[in-house]
């Protein structure tokens, strides 16, 4: 059953507070976490931004593990595992989903790829024909930005709830682009996104909603005001001049 244009699938994130054990340890302690009640999620695409270590790929990766994915990444029949690193913020997640179910679903994060490719051999030599959905290719046999563009071109589909990593670790410039192009044609047949990232480019769906972590906890913005926008912006105006304040000794 189709979720309709953007599929909605999951419609709020929640933490049970209640059931914290400490606020003071790990991950409970990261200030959007902390903060953290309930979110809601757009029923097309939802970006988690911040800086390094402000929690966004550790929520991220506990949604996806509490709607059943993989943690190195993959789909629901991925069992894999190369080094338990996820933390325990998933045993206290609420997932609020929508009525439809998805009809695939998938984590991709770009740092464990690679396991993921393996993985895929692995089933394909078990299971012949598997790999016609990853575009009939060893995801090992291509460059890591090809292979992440193959994945998401022949695996990704319809009717999908989808968890994106940091994606652009993995893509070039007009790589990235033809990810957004791709997000898009998933959202008008039905799919669901929600995306950890840094980049301008492929933050820039319309319409999306954009959540910010930082020390405070969890904030939307809009993508104009995002930090990552305004600062490329500033930077692009004036390369030299930035880079020229940027290196200056202090005196």
């Amino acid at each position: 059953m189709s979720g309709g244009p953007g599929g909605g699938f999951i419609r709020a994130v929640g933490l049970r507070r209640d059931e914290i054990p400490s606020f003071a340890e790990y991950p409970f302690a990261i200030p959007a976490i902390a903060t953290l009640d309930v979110l809601p999620l757009h029923p097309a695409v939802t970006y988690l931004v911040g800086e390094n270590g402000t929690g966004k790929s550790t929520l991220l990766e506990a949604m996806a593990i509490a709607a059943g994915l993989n943690p190195e990444g993959g789909g629901r029949n991925f069992a894999f595992s190369t080094q338990r690193s996820e933390s325990e913020l998933a045993h206290y997640l609420t997932l609020v989903r929508g009525a439809a179910r998805p009809a695939t679903d998938f984590f991709l994060r770009a740092e464990s790829l690679f396991n993921v490719a393996s993985e895929v051999d692995r089933l394909e030599d078990e299971t012949r024909g598997l790999l016609d959905s990853y575009g009939g290719k060893s995801l090992h046999d291509q460059s890591h930005g090809e292979s992440f563009l193959a994945l998401t071109l022949n695996r990704f589909g319809a009717d999908g709830l989808y968890f994106l990593d940091e994606p652009e670790a993995a893509l070039s410039l007009h790589s990235s682009l033809a990810m957004l192009r791709r997000i898009h044609d998933l959202v008008r047949a039905g799919s669901q996104f929600v995306v950890a990232t840094h980049s301008p480019i492929v933050m820039a769906y319309p319409d999306a909603v954009v959540y910010r972590f930082s020390d405070t906890g969890i904030e939307e913005v809009a993508y104009e005001s995002s930090d990552q926008v305004v600062l490329m912006r500033d930077f692009m105006a004036d390369p030299a001049r930035f880079v020229h304040y940027l290196l200056m000794e202090e005196d």
